[in-house]
């Protein structure tokens, strides 16, 4: 199977800017990473996302835009066009030119019990922005299928593990953590498919604590995290909820997890003990699969806090595993998600699954987005 040059376009649950990067592969098993580049919302278009979330709980079909959602839409497409013009302007450029895009667009509501998920993202309009074929709208076909939507990343990771480095190589069960604003992790066993799921809040709480108590859009480093201490009472309240308990494939909506149960902490022990809930119920969800993991790799923003990566490590040791950071293996934490939805892109062009039974609980393997080609499209 030949290779193909694609882009890939996240923007994820934090809601902090566009993450670009850029693949040659054929979608199964050659994987050649490019350059990558973050391109940060500014905090007044940050907090129009967030109160989108609001004015998005009134969708009831997928193609509802109520209130101002469609000229966010547009907003967010051209955000992303003008973002990839830059990027292709600078020496990343020189990588190659892109032969497909794969576009994430942002999710302003995700409700997989009634079959309805919706990113913000006009795979159409960026096609004719940029002029190359987009892959958008990627998770519709497998909620269509009775699958949750999500996670999409595990195909990527599934691919990763197998070319994982020395000392890391073979290490099965390896399990790959995307530690966004809602964490997820893809279980890779020696054989078979992978499975994957939603493990609960990874820095949305500890954000909207931050922001919330003390005017900062995300604890920087840990920073306020290292002032403050683990209240237990409160992360075990947290892991009671009965998400907990269910069994894979399951994900979560950015406001399923709420602050309630943090109340009334001082602002430095909140955004310490939000960070333990985040590792806790990494680790928790180690009940759900087959074998105990001998690796666990951190990708995303997440894996920049001390306090969730150090609670990994230490239950993660109690059980003999090793957790190691994605650049530990040579990867890139940062633009693991975004090389993921162009690695996903080749694979629809491809015809090729993007999800699995055991990884979103779809009935069959099936592949899915939609293709916007810019000589199609009329403005």
């Amino acid at each position: 199977m030949t290779t193909t040059c694609a882009i890939g376009l996240m923007s994820g649950t934090s809601m902090d800017g566009i993450d670009i990067a850029m693949l040659r592969t054929d979608g199964v098993a050659e994987i050649e990473i490019g350059p990558s580049l973050f391109v940060p919302y500014e905090a007044a278009f940050r907090r129009r996302i967030e109160n989108s979330l609001e004015t998005a709980k009134a969708i009831v079909k997928r193609d509802d835009r109520p209130g101002d959602l469609q000229g966010l839409e547009r907003e967010i497409t051209l955000r992303h066009a003008r973002a990839v013009e830059t990027f292709l302007a600078s020496p990343a450029g020189a990588w190659g030119r892109p032969e497909v895009i794969g576009f994430h667009g942002q999710t302003v509501l995700h409700r997989p019990q009634v079959g309805v998920t919706v990113q913000l993202g006009d795979g159409a309009l960026l096609a004719r922005e940029l002029g190359v074929p987009v892959v958008y709208d990627m998770r519709a076909n497998d909620m269509a299928q009775g699958g949750q939507g999500a996670p999409l990343v595990p195909a990527y990771h599934a691919a990763l593990a197998r070319t994982l480095p020395e000392p890391f190589s073979g290490r099965y069960p390896v399990v790959f953590v995307n530690v966004g604003g809602i964490s997820n992790i893809t279980y890779v066993p020696e054989k078979g498919d992978p499975f994957a799921f939603d493990t609960g809040p990874g820095n949305t709480l500890i954000d909207q604590w931050v922001s919330r108590e003390g005017g900062v859009p995300f604890d920087a480093g840990g920073a306020i995290a290292s002032e403050g201490g683990i209240i237990v009472s409160v992360v075990e309240r947290y892991l009671e909820v009965p998400f907990f308990e269910k069994a894979g494939p399951k994900s979560l909506d950015r406001n399923d997890f709420t602050l309630d149960l943090a109340k009334d902490l001082e602002l430095s022990d909140g955004a310490r003990t939000l960070a333990a809930v985040s590792a806790e119920a990494i680790l928790k969800s180690a009940e759900h699969m087959p074998e105990k993991p001998k690796l666990w790799i951190i990708c995303g923003g997440g894996r920049k806090n001390p306090h969730i990566v150090g609670d990994l490590r230490a239950g993660a040791e109690k059980a003999g595993a090793e957790v190691i950071v994605a650049e530990d293996a040579g990867l890139d934490g940062d633009a693991t998600e975004a090389e993921a939805w162009a690695f996903l892109a080749v694979r629809s062009l491809n015809g090729l699954p993007l999800t699995f039974p055991t990884t979103t609980g779809c009935r069959e393997a099936v592949s899915g987005g939609v293709l916007a080609q810019p000589s199609t499209v009329q403005a």
